[in-house]
């Protein structure tokens, strides 16, 4: 990614990214308040995943086209936030089966801004009142192996908000599987983030933080000598179906976001994995 790029570009990528992402409009000075270009990492002790300006790992995802975000390296998780619209547009991780426990509880913690973005991000003032949890991407039942990991699942740049019900729900459910998946196969790779279908976005609060219409989880387990995948795709409130119904494949979710996941596979593994769904690999 170019460090600077002409103006010309820039409202390019602000038109491309306000109609495949966002997918609304709010006249609002308060939410549309810059544009920023990407920093492509903080210092955080897990730096040395980062290496010139990619993400090593296979969890890491890649857009076909230019972003708006900043990428930080947490503890436990990367996360590509986006200050349009106050969320990540990913948050990626890899489970193992030790990560699945630990001592570490969340008890006493709330979600709080994070120290490592100077953008503008949502606070607790903004859901105040507003109808919708705080929703984890990288929930904190994974982070129990580590204490900064714990504490970095509370910032808001790994929060959206979601229906309480559908928080408290299915996606509570989907979290549960993906960690007895981690301790059959011994580790999963973990993409999550926010999905926006309808013309005008919902934002709440004074920081316009907009409410994504659905939320995306996309998985690969190692499998004998190859690896083995399947997404998910859920709608943020009156989501009913089973687990089961909520899958697809990986190359049906990446048409639908314009996003390439397990990009750092074997093109030939990355092709048979991502176009099918094993559902013997998962329990369906």
């Amino acid at each position: 990614m170019k460090k600077y790029i002409s103006l010309a570009m820039v409202f390019v990528v602000v038109l491309f990214i306000t109609a495949m992402i966002i997918r609304g409009s709010n006249d609002s000075e308060e939410v549309y308040d810059e544009f920023v270009l990407p920093i492509e990492h903080n210092d955080s002790p897990v730096a040395d995943n980062f290496v010139g300006q990619q993400l090593l790992g296979l969890e890491i995802p890649r857009y076909d086209f230019e972003v708006i975000e900043q990428i930080m390296v947490k503890r436990g998780f990367a996360v590509s936030f986006n200050p349009n619209t106050k969320l990540p547009n990913w948050v990626a991780y890899e489970l193992t089966a030790d990560e699945t426990d630990g001592p570490w509880a969340r008890k006493g913690l709330r979600f709080v801004q994070d120290p490592d973005c100077p953008l503008r991000q949502a606070d607790n003032e903004d859901y105040r009142n507003s109808g919708y949890a705080r929703g984890h991407l990288a929930p904190a039942g994974d982070m129990k192996w580590d204490s900064l990991a714990m504490v970095e699942s509370f910032y808001f740049t790994n929060c959206m908000p979601q229906d309480i019900k559908f928080n408290n729900g299915k996606w509570n459910q989907l979290e549960n599987k993906v960690r007895q998946w981690a301790r059959k196969y011994g580790r999963v790779y973990v993409v999550c983030g926010p999905v926006f279908t309808e013309e005008d976005t919902l934002r709440i609060g004074a920081n316009g933080v907009a409410v994504p219409d659905a939320c995306f989880k996309a998985l690969l387990i190692p499998k004998e000598d190859t690896f083995s995948a399947i997404a998910f795709l859920m709608w943020n409130g009156g989501e009913e179906r089973p687990l089961k119904d909520c899958a697809c494949t990986v190359d049906e979710l990446e048409a639908m976001l314009s996003m390439d996941f397990f990009y750092n596979l074997p093109d030939g593994i990355e092709n048979a994995v991502e176009d099918t769904v094993v559902a013997r690999d998962w329990g369906f």
